[in-house]
C-alpha cells in the first residue's frame, strides 16, 4: 500500500499546517493496523483565521452577479475530476480511509462535481425577484446572501453531502468554512482543496479536527451568519444550542430511522430486490436516508424475506479495493460496537436474527471493523433495533395486515427523514406517500441512489430543520429583504 499521506488546512487560498502542528491519524477500517494518513488538527485560532478569511472574501464574492457565480460552479464541475489518473488516486485513498467499496467511492467523488453543475443551472431561477403590485404599495421581495457560513459534514458520505450544501451556499453568495469529520478527511480534503483553488482566496476554507474542541468557535463566532449541519440528533441539538447564543440560523439534517412499506400488490422481481438491497445496505447501511425499518404486507412477507435473504447471501464482504467485494467494513470501531449492541439486545430479547454474506478473508473479517448483513424477522416493534437508527447492515422486517396499520407503524417514530412505498399501483402508492410523516418519500425505491438532487431534502420531527438540495436548498442560504414604495413607483 501507499505511504501514509498528510492533509493540511486550507485557509485564504493557502494550504497550511495547523497552528499547533498537530495531526490525527486515520486508519484503514478493513485493516485497522494500517495507517492511511494524518489530517491537520485545527485549533480555535485556526478556525478564527478561516472565519476572518471568509469574512474578508465575502463582499467581493457576494457582489458578483448570479451568472458570474454560476460560471465559477461550472468551472469546478469541469475541472475537479478532469485528471482521470489523479481522480482514481483519490478514489483509492477514499476506499482505504473509509471502508467503502470502490463503486461507492467513485460515485461519491463524481457526484460532487455533478452537483456543482446542477446547482449552476438554478442561477436564473434564484436570481429572479418577486414583485408585488398592491393597491397601496409596490413591493420587491429581494434575497441576499447571509454571509460567512459554516458547513459541517459527517463521515459516511462527506463529499456527496457536501454537494447538497456547498454549491448552494456559493451560488447564493456566501463564503464558507467546511468542517470535515475526523473519521474520513483525507480524500475529501484533497477534493475540497482542488475546488477551493478554483475560487477567489477565502471563498472556501477547510478545517479538520476535533469537533468538541473547535465546534464552538465555528458555530458561536459573531461573524458566522449561518450553520448547516448534517449528523446525529444529539450533536444537532448541541449545534442548535450553540447557535442560539448568537441567534445564528441553522439548517439541520439529522438522523433518520427510515420506514419502507411493501404493499400486497408489489411485483417481486429481481429489480425490486436489487433496489430494496441498495436502499437498505448500501455503504454497509451507514446512510442517514437508508431504509432502516421494513413493513411488509402479511400476504407477501415470506416471499420478501426469502428474496432479500438470497440477495444478501450473494454479497461478498471484504476490502473495498479487492475486485468482487460488494460490502466493506464499518467505518469505525465505535459505530460497529453500537450496531453490535443493538443486535445483542434484540438477540437477548429472543428475536429471530439471520446473518448472510460471503466472508472473503476470515482473518481480515475478525480483525477489521466488519459485520455480516442481517435481518431481524418478525421484529418486535418495541425493540431498540426498530425504534432507533441502527446505521449499520441490519434491517428489521415487520408484517402488517392493512394500509392503515402500516402507516401507523411507519409514523410511530420520533424520526421523519426519508421513507418509501413499494407497490404495483403508483396511484395507491402516491396516496399513501402523502400520509407518511417524512421530509421525502420514494416510490418503489429508497436511498441516495434514487435521488437526483433537483428537489428539497430534509427531515421533520427530530430528523431536522430546513432543507438541502434543489432550488429550495439555495434559498436556505439567503435572507429575504422586502423593499416597498408607493404604488406605481417601483413596478411599472
Amino acid at each position: 500500500m501507499s505511504n501514509p499521506i498528510e492533509t493540511p488546512l486550507f485557509i485564504n487560498g493557502v494550504a497550511e499546517a495547523a497552528s499547533t502542528g498537530a495531526f490525527y491519524d486515520i486508519v484503514n477500517p478493513a485493516r485497522p493496523d494500517e495507517l492511511v494518513g494524518r489530517s491537520a488538527e485545527a485549533s480555535p485560532s485556526d478556525c478564527e483565521a478561516a472565519i476572518a478569511a471568509a469574512k474578508a472574501a465575502f463582499p467581493a464574492w457576494s457582489r458578483l452577479s448570479m451568472a458570474e457565480r454560476a460560471a465559477y460552479l461550472t468551472k469546478i464541475a469541469d475541472e475537479l475530476n478532469a485528471d482521470a489518473e489523479e481522480m482514481q488516486s483519490r478514489i483509492a485513498l477514499f476506499v482505504r480511509e473509509h471502508g467503502k467499496i470502490r463503486f461507492e467511492a467513485t460515485l461519491e467523488i463524481e457526484r460532487l462535481a455533478d452537483r456543482f453543475r446542477q446547482v449552476a443551472g438554478f442561477a436564473a431561477r434564484v436570481d429572479a425577484e418577486e414583485k408585488i403590485a398592491g393597491p397601496r404599495f409596490d413591493t420587491i421581495v429581494a434575497r441576499h446572501a447571509r454571509g460567512v457560513t459554516t458547513l459541517i459534514v459527517p463521515w459516511n458520505w462527506p463529499l456527496a453531502i457536501l454537494g447538497s450544501k456547498l454549491p448552494q451556499a456559493l451560488l447564493a453568495g456566501n463564503t464558507v468554512i467546511i468542517k470535515l469529520s475526523e473519521f474520513a478527511s483525507l480524500a475529501p480534503a484533497l477534493s475540497i482543496m482542488k475546488l477551493a483553488a478554483l475560487l477567489p482566496p477565502g471563498v472556501v476554507n477547510l478545517i479538520t479536527g476535533d469537533g468538541t474542541k473547535i465546534g464552538p468557535t465555528l458555530i458561536e463566532h459573531k461573524d458566522v451568519r449561518q450553520v448547516n449541519f448534517t449528523g446525529s440528533i444529539p450533536v444537532g441539538q448541541t449545534v442548535m444550542q450553540s447557535a442560539a447564543k448568537t441567534i445564528t440560523p441553522v439548517t439541520l439534517e439529522l438522523g433518520g430511522n427510515d420506514a419502507g412499506i411493501v404493499l400486497d400488490d408489489i411485483v417481486l422481481d429481481d429489480g425490486f430486490f436489487q433496489r430494496l438491497y441498495m436502499g437498505a445496505f448500501m455503504t454497509t447501511g451507514q446512510i442517514c436516508m437508508a431504509l432502516k425499518r421494513l413493513y411488509v404486507h402479511q400476504s407477501v412477507f415470506d416471499d420478501v424475506v426469502s428474496g432479500l435473504s438470497d440477495m444478501l447471501d450473494r454479497q461478498v464482504i471484504g476490502d473495498g479495493l479487492v475486485e468482487g467485494t460488494t460490502m466493506g467494513p464499518m467505518n469505525n470501531q465505535r459505530q460497529k460496537a453500537r450496531v453490535e449492541a443493538l443486535t445483542n439486545a434484540a438477540k437477548d430479547a429472543g428475536a429471530d436474527i439471520r446473518y448472510f454474506g460471503q466472508i472473503a478473508d476470515q482473518t481480515m473479517f475478525e480483525t477489521g471493523y466488519f459485520l455480516q448483513p442481517s435481518l431481524v424477522i418478525h421484529a418486535d416493534p418495541a425493540l431498540a433495533v426498530v425504534r432507533e437508527e441502527q446505521f449499520g447492515p441490519i434491517l428489521p422486517i415487520l408484517p402488517f395486515d392493512s394500509d392503515d396499520e402500516a402507516l401507523f407503524m411507519a409514523n410511530d417514530s420520533e424520526y421523519g427523514l426519508n421513507s418509501s412505498i413499494w407497490s404495483g399501483d403508483i396511484a395507491r402508492a402516491e396516496s399513501l406517500a402523502r400520509q407518511v410523516e417524512a421530509g421525502f418519500t420514494h416510490i418503489n425505491a429508497h436511498g441516495p441512489a434514487a435521488m437526483d438532487g433537483l428537489s428539497p431534502f430534509g427531515g421533520v420531527k427530530q430528523s431536522g430543520i430546513g432543507r438541502n438540495f434543489g432550488y429550495e436548498g439555495v434559498l436556505q442560504f439567503q435572507e429575504y429583504h422586502a423593499i416597498s414604495g408607493p404604488s406605481g413607483a417601483l413596478i411599472s
